[in-house]
């Protein structure tokens, strides 16, 4: 039987990279998945991609409490309840010091990585819990655990991420519902490549030599691909790690090792 036959997940920045490899994953092994990102054009591509028959969308934004509401109530509509919840929108941010970084960028960035995990799992918690528990994933990152200059708003934000993880974990186990975070290094998506772009001082041609730097610093020497994201997505969903919540998962490469 596959990993995941009957269940049924919600994944938020679902449209594209790392969002995309995981509902891509989870429908491969038995599960309906429901996709909510701000692009309907990207949702209605990753439907198709899909498959129609396993998949379904909604144009949400995730700081506003009411999409929140409406994405965990149309997809029990459409699919009959909820079982896995994977909190992955998410946005970069600016590289700048602290000194130099704009009010408004970073109160975005909270906004989308922070609040829009809090809503989420305001919502999804009670929708899981009357399936009798489920799995819930934060989309953190190695930014989660370590500091770097430049990226003030984005290290604080998948800090409170984990801490909110956390706290869910504590709050939700009495429900049956695990929660953990994954905390990828670079990956192979759009957000790598604006910040390669943004460390060299906004010179796409440059970015190559940035990501160069990154890479030099992983001991496996390369990028982790969305779909290698995705098997660690599917393993926390599974009842294979039935016994774990309230964790951080690194996926990066060796990157915390020394």
């Amino acid at each position: 039987m596959a990993r995941l036959q009957d269940k049924v997940a919600l994944i938020t920045g679902g449209a594209g990279g790392i969002g995309l490899a995981i509902a891509q994953r989870y429908a491969n092994e038995g599960a309906s998945v429901f996709l909510t990102d701000i692009s309907e054009d990207a949702l209605k591509k990753a439907v198709q991609q899909i498959g129609p028959n396993r998949a379904d969308y909604a144009v949400a934004d995730v700081t506003k409490p009411e999409d929140n509401q409406r994405m965990v109530e149309q997809c029990v509509a459409k699919f009959g309840g909820l079982d896995i919840f994977v909190a992955n929108a998410g946005i970069e941010g600016e590289v700048k010091p602290i000194t130099e970084y704009d009010l408004k960028t970073f109160e975005k960035v909270i906004a989308v990585n922070v609040t829009g995990v809090w809503l989420g799992l305001k919502y999804a918690i009670p929708a899981i819990a009357k399936r009798g528990g489920g799995s819930i994933i934060v989309m953190s990152s190695v930014a989660g655990v370590i500091g770097s200059p430049g990226m003030s708003a984005y290290i604080a934000s998948k800090h409170a991420a984990i801490g909110l993880m956390r706290t869910a974990a504590l709050e939700a186990a009495p429900m049956g519902i695990r929660v953990n975070s994954i905390n990828p290094g670079p990956v192979e998506t759009r957000m790598m490549e604006s910040l390669e772009t943004q460390f060299a001082g906004g010179d796409a041609a440059m970015g190559a030599g940035v990501r160069q730097q990154f890479v030099e610093r992983i001991p496996l020497k390369r990028y982790a691909r969305p779909e290698e994201v995705a098997d660690l997505a599917l393993f926390l969903a599974s009842e294979e790690s039935a016994y774990i919540t309230g964790q951080t998962h690194l996926i990066e490469g060796g990157q915390r090792a020394g």
